[in-house]
C-alpha cells in the first residue's frame, strides 16, 4: 500500500501531490463506508487519540472525534478552558502528561502560529494540526479539494477565488497550498486591508471587484470575517462590507454561468452570503462538512498506519 510522505499533518506546505491523491483515494472509501448502515471500521481498536483545543470549535472537533470514533480509535477529549493550561502549564508538559497516558496520536487547535510544529519536535506521538492560529488548518483544505474534485471531477485547471478576510484566515492559507499543488487557478477578493501584501508571491492573483471574480471563477470559497481576530478596524462597517463583498442570490443570477459556493463555516448569514445562497442548490457547503469526516479518517488512518509500522 502506498504511504504518506510525512509523520504528521502540520500544514498543507509540507505535502507532496501524491499525497493529497492518496489521502482523497483513502477518503472516497471511507465516504462509502460512512454511508452504509454499519458505518464503523475496526481500524484503529488499539490506537488512543488526544484532541486537545486551545480555541473554541465546534464543526472540526465534531468531526475529528466522530472520525476517529467510526475508526474505532479510543478518544481523549481535552479543552483547555478546563485544564491546567488555565494554571499555568507549559503546552508541553500539557501534551506529555498526556501522552504518557500512552496516547498515539494529537489532534492540536492553537492560537499561536507553529504550535504544532513545535510540538512535532518535543513529543513522539502523531500530531494533526487542526488550526493554528492565522496560520495554517489543513483538514479543512483538504475537505474542501475533495469537495470540488467531487462536485467537478477534477481540481486541476479549475478557477478558485477565496473572498473575504484572507490576512487573518487560516483556511485561505491552506486552502491556497492546496489549490496551486493540484494545478488550480487561485484568486482572492476582499477588502485591501484584508489582503496580505505577500499573497501575489503565492502565485495568487487579486481581484478588487466581487463581480469581476464570480464571473472569473468556476468555484467561490466565501470566508467570514474573523472578528475574534480583528484588533483594529479594518473596513467602516459590517454593511458597507457585505454591500461590496457579500455574495446575496440577485448577484448569482445576474452571472452568465452557476458557479459553486463554498464556504468552511461558521456563517455569518447576511453577511457574507445570504441564507438563499447558503441554502441554494449551487451550495455545497454541507457536503464539505459530510466529507470532513472522510477525509479526516483518511488522514487518521494514513498517519496511524505509519504508527503501527
Amino acid at each position: 500500500m502506498s504511504e504518506l510522505s510525512v509523520n504528521h499533518l502540520l500544514g498543507i506546505k509540507y505535502l507532496k501531490e501524491s499525497d493529497i491523491q492518496l489521502i482523497f483515494e483513502t477518503a472516497d472509501h471511507f465516504k462509502e463506508v460512512i454511508n452504509r448502515s454499519i458505518k464503523k471500521v475496526p481500524s484503529l481498536r488499539d490506537i488512543t487519540i488526544a484532541n486537545i483545543f486551545f480555541e473554541n470549535s465546534t464543526r472540526t472537533k465534531l468531526s475529528f472525534e466522530l472520525a476517529e470514533k467510526r475508526l474505532s480509535a479510543d478518544v481523549l477529549n481535552f479543552s483547555a478552558s478546563q485544564s491546567s493550561v488555565k494554571k499555568g502549564e507549559t503546552l508541553i508538559d500539557t501534551v506529555n502528561n498526556i501522552l504518557s497516558m500512552k496516547v498515539d496520536m494529537v489532534v492540536m487547535r492553537h492560537p499561536n502560529p507553529g504550535a504544532g510544529i513545535f510540538l512535532a519536535k518535543h513529543v513522539k506521538a502523531s500530531i494533526i494540526n487542526a488550526g493554528d492560529g492565522a496560520h495554517e488548518h489543513p483538514t479543512q483544505a483538504l475537505l474542501d479539494s475533495f469537495s470540488i474534485r467531487e462536485k467537478l471531477g477534477d481540481v486541476a485547471g479549475k478557477n478558485v477565488v477565496i473572498v473575504g478576510d484572507i490576512l487573518h484566515s487560516r483556511v485561505a492559507l491552506s486552502n491556497i497550498f492546496a489549490l496551486k499543488l493540484q494545478g488550480a487557478n487561485v484568486k482572492v477578493c476582499g477588502p485591501k486591508t484584508l489582503i496580505p501584501k505577500y499573497v501575489e508571491s503565492l502565485g495568487v492573483g487579486v481581484e478588487m471587484d466581487l463581480k469581476k471574480a464570480l464571473e472569473w471563477c468556476d468555484v467561490a470559497n466565501m470566508l467570514r470575517i474573523q472578528n475574534e481576530r480583528l484588533d483594529i478596524s479594518y473596513f467602516p462597517t459590517t454593511r458597507e462590507y457585505t454591500q461590496q463583498f457579500g455574495v446575496n442570490k440577485r448577484l448569482l443570477d445576474s452571472l452568465d454561468k452557476e458557479i459553486v459556493i463554498m464556504h468552511p463555516g461558521p456563517i455569518n448569514r447576511g453577511v457574507e452570503i445570504t441564507s438563499d445562497v447558503a441554502d441554494s442548490k449551487q451550495s455545497i457547503i454541507l457536503n464539505q462538512v459530510e466529507n470532513g469526516v472522510a477525509v479526516r479518517m483518511a488522514v487518521i488512518y494514513l498517519l496511524a498506519s505509519k504508527i503501527k509500522q
